[in-house]
């Protein structure tokens, strides 16, 4: 039998689990030409999505200011993951979509989740990730992508 430990440790391992996934797809990022890249980057990046956005849906979106979200997204405008254009909708708005550079970094970044849980597979078995996705699938229910994480990390909460 395995003995329980403190209640406290649960969700610092889980933590520990979640860094260690993002660092190693933003190790393989660096690699494969997106150095820059941070870890809310791809929050944002998912946040825009394929068709773009505006700075103050993106915001809301991420759970953050208007503000934030237009430093976020000139900041990734200047690496040129992001530019701004006219919204073919409404000329008053602009839209914030996703460059060539970043849909290669998404597309790198999914490249990179896949051979993670691959290698958590080789680790721990195939059987015992998929038992412990159920799991937290159980654990954790509604929605499993959620983009307001930034927020919710926030000084603000």
């Amino acid at each position: 039998m395995v003995e329980p430990t403190p209640g406290y440790e649960l969700p610092l391992q889980l933590f520990a689990a979640f860094r260690a996934i993002i660092d190693a797809a933003h190790a393989d990022l660096a690699r494969h030409g997106h150095p820059d890249v941070k870890p809310m980057h791809g929050f944002v990046f998912q946040a825009i999505g394929t068709s773009g956005t505006t700075a103050v849906e993106l915001g809301k979106r991420l759970g953050i200011s208007k503000q934030a979200a237009g430093k976020t997204i000139a900041g990734l405008e200047q690496q040129g993951y992001v530019e701004r254009a006219a919204d073919p909708g409404d000329a008053r708005r602009k839209l914030v979509r996703l460059t060539a550079k970043g849909v290669d970094m998404l597309a790198v970044s999914a490249r990179s989740f896949d051979a993670i849980q691959a290698r958590w597979a080789q680790t721990i078995g195939p059987e015992r990730l998929a038992a412990l996705q159920a799991d937290l699938r159980t654990l954790a229910p509604g929605e499993v992508f959620r983009l307001d994480i930034p927020g919710w990390f926030g000084a603000d909460r």
